[in-house]
């Protein structure tokens, strides 16, 4: 969000003014919540004691966020004529109990009990395609998802999961891009500071992936924290004014004391 970006820039800003012994850094990277090039060239060059990603969080620190991890199934079928059934082999059909069976999974996965602060992991199809014509029988069919990870889930696991939905059909999966869960211990001194002078007593998680999941990897204590405001990457998209300036406030706080 926008408006989280101009309270960090403005509690920057202020702590200028301040004579830190520390430095406070403001990173404004590109490509944040996938690819994260701009916090991962950051990271090859920058340390820092502790970090505050100002995502929109109601202004509630949040030490936990889900990771993810897409995955693509492909199933095989042999193309043929739609008048020869006796040849052809429909790999969208065949697609279609792995569909019954990732329905079954996210099922299982909802049911159990999973993370304090963020709940279960799921998973969902994304895209799928398949066929070449309409009076032959489709030859492949491809699906795309997402498999999204509580801390303690693993690639290998999702990679087991995967190769269930496939049991005893002809095809194959494999995972794409992905990116680990947060979980910050809540014992950090960024995290103390943080419940301090938001004046909160209790910690919490966020669904959504960011960039201080790639900061923690680091070792950089990191805590998620920001504005009130909906509608992130949406058609309108809004900050609550008084949440924003309270947020420069807390920033500043938070820098004041561990630079100091």
């Amino acid at each position: 969000m926008k408006g989280s970006l101009a309270a960090a820039m403005v509690a920057t800003a202020r702590a200028r003014r301040l004579e830190l012994r520390g430095d406070v850094i403001l990173a404004a990277v590109v490509d944040e919540e996938l690819g994260s090039i701009g916090t991962e060239r950051l990271l090859e060059s920058m340390r820092a004691d502790a970090a505050i990603v100002a995502e929109p969080t109601e202004l509630r620190v949040c030490v936990a966020h889900k990771g993810f991890l897409g995955f693509e199934i492909e199933v095989k079928g042999r193309a043929a004529h739609g008048s020869r059934p006796d040849l052809g082999i429909d790999a969208i059909a065949r697609m279609g109990h792995v569909l019954v069976r990732l329905e079954a999974l996210e099922a299982e996965l909802r049911s159990g009990s999973g993370h304090r602060l963020l709940g279960t992991g799921s998973l969902h199809g994304s895209l799928i395609e398949g066929g070449q014509e309409y009076s032959s029988y489709p030859a492949r069919c491809l699906l795309t998802g997402e498999r999204r990870l509580i801390p303690g889930e693993t690639r290998s696991q999702v990679e087991e999961e995967l190769g269930r939905l496939l049991d005893g059909i002809d095809g194959s999966a494999r995972l794409t891009f992905g990116r680990d869960p947060l979980e910050t211990d809540p014992r950090a001194d960024i995290v103390g500071l943080a419940l301090k002078h938001v004046g909160a007593n209790g910690v919490h998680g966020v669904a959504f992936w960011t960039d201080a999941a790639l900061l923690s990897e680091a070792g950089i204590p990191t805590v998620v924290l920001g504005p009130a405001g909906d509608g992130a990457h949406a058609e309108v998209e809004w900050v609550d004014v008084s949440s924003l300036e309270r947020c420069a406030e807390i920033y500043l706080a938070i820098a004041g004391e561990l630079c100091s």
